[in-house]
């Protein structure tokens, strides 16, 4: 088998713990931490805005040093802060150090997001780019689908100190070996070999960094095709992190905890069949268009919530909403490794995934403030569906200009 094949499935595995006990463990950390220190909706998720306003910060650089000494050390180290975060959630006595537990998980996060694993796989596929990046990522739906019904259920046994404890020994455990031992080659011509296996006559790059890569970057930042990139998938993102933090919330007081926690695992399963989909038709698609398509659809999901809130729709919505979710996750990448290569793959998509993630970290606070303002999620929910279609109109715009 070809060793780019491992690389995925390392990237799998570190994808489904800092999705599952990040991204979407965030939605139960916003009730427990509320309810266990009577802070308002709005603090636990302005702290949950400074997780992804860390990890935004740091994308760039993490590009970077991924291109200059490979995945092996940044995602290593990622994975420890990660695990740090987790255990340091559950042991809280004071507002400061929720902060503080959430900026070391944004750290981890930083480097075992979108970012940090596509840039790891980047320089191992070609004509099977599209597809590889989708199954990495397919980790973020077992996420969700395995990791957060069993952390609502550890909480429940054990206490939401110990479980969190546990979970964070666990990440570093699993994920700190598998990438020491796995991640070893930066490159297939570490190996002799070409992306995808072919002749060492198609060998390619290691991924050192050189001055090629540095041209294309700035050529790349004068585009408004790059740009629209960022601007599309900020505005839809804001949207699904901020729908992803407050869904367990949202879902509780008619669902319960523990019907809540299902719903979100639920949610992570259709995610993992968008995402399994995605691997299926991302080589042979326009992906711009695609990412529209699935923008437009999450649309109507939040408006078909927010006119009719009962559990019969929220139910059906979200397992809708959850099958576009994983795939506008992954679709970002694959479009700027298809529209502008791989050799400077990790620097200019540092710059569009800094952007991404720097704009839709304000998605939960933004969702908390306006929660609290209005009172309920309705309202919320066709603010967000409006954000989305104008998302879908930015990456159309950018195809026609292309």
């Amino acid at each position: 088998m070809f060793y780019g094949w491992r690389i995925v499935g390392v990237c799998f595995a570190a994808a489904v713990f800092t999705w599952g006990l990040g991204v979407f463990g965030a939605s139960v950390y916003l009730s427990e931490i509320s309810r266990a220190h009577g802070w308002t909706t709005a603090i636990v998720s302005a702290a949950i805005t400074v997780f992804y306003l860390t990890n935004a910060c740091c994308l760039t650089a993490v590009g970077a040093l991924v291109d200059r000494w490979g995945p092996r050390p940044v995602i290593s180290c990622g994975a420890l802060l990660l695990a740090f975060g987790v255990a340091a959630i559950g042991q809280l006595s004071s507002l400061w150090q929720l902060y503080a537990a959430f900026v070391c998980m944004g750290l981890g996060y930083a480097t075992m997001s979108v970012t940090g694993l596509s840039a790891a796989i980047a320089p191992w596929f070609e004509r099977h780019q599209g597809r590889s990046v989708a199954l990495a990522l397919t980790g973020a739906s077992i996420g969700a689908m395995v990791v957060v019904p069993l952390l609502v259920l550890a909480i429940g046994a054990l206490g939401f100190a110990e479980a969190t404890l546990r979970a964070g020994l666990l990440t570093a455990v699993v994920l700190i070996p598998l990438v020491l031992i796995v991640l070893r080659f930066r490159g297939p011509g570490d190996l002799g070999l070409g992306r995808d296996g072919d002749s060492p006559e198609a060998k390619a790059p290691t991924g050192r960094a050189d001055a090629a890569p540095s041209a294309m970057r700035r050529d790349a930042l004068r585009t408004f095709l790059l740009w629209s990139v960022p601007i599309g998938f900020a505005l839809g993102l804001t949207v699904q992190i901020g729908f992803l933090t407050h869904h367990y919330a949202l879902a509780e007081p008619s669902l319960g905890a523990e019907g809540a926690g299902w719903l979100v695992g639920a949610t992570g399963f259709t995610g993992l069949l968008g995402r399994l989909l995605l691997a299926r038709v991302a080589d042979q698609v326009d992906t711009r268009t695609y990412s529209a398509a699935i923008l437009v659809v999450q649309a109507v999901v939040l408006g078909a919530m927010a006119l009719f809130p009962s559990v019969a729709v929220l139910i059906a919505m979200s397992l809708v909403y959850g099958f576009c979710l994983g795939q506008i996750t992954t679709l970002s990448p694959i479009v700027v490794r298809r529209e502008f290569g791989a050799a400077a793959f990790g620097a200019i998509y540092g710059i569009a995934g800094t952007v991404i993630q720097f704009c839709s970290a304000f998605g939960p606070a933004i969702f908390g403030v306006l929660v609290d303002l209005f009172g309920g999620y309705g309202p919320v929910l066709a603010v967000a569906a409006g954000f989305e279609l104008s998302a879908a109109l930015v990456l159309l715009v950018g195809r026609a200009r292309r």
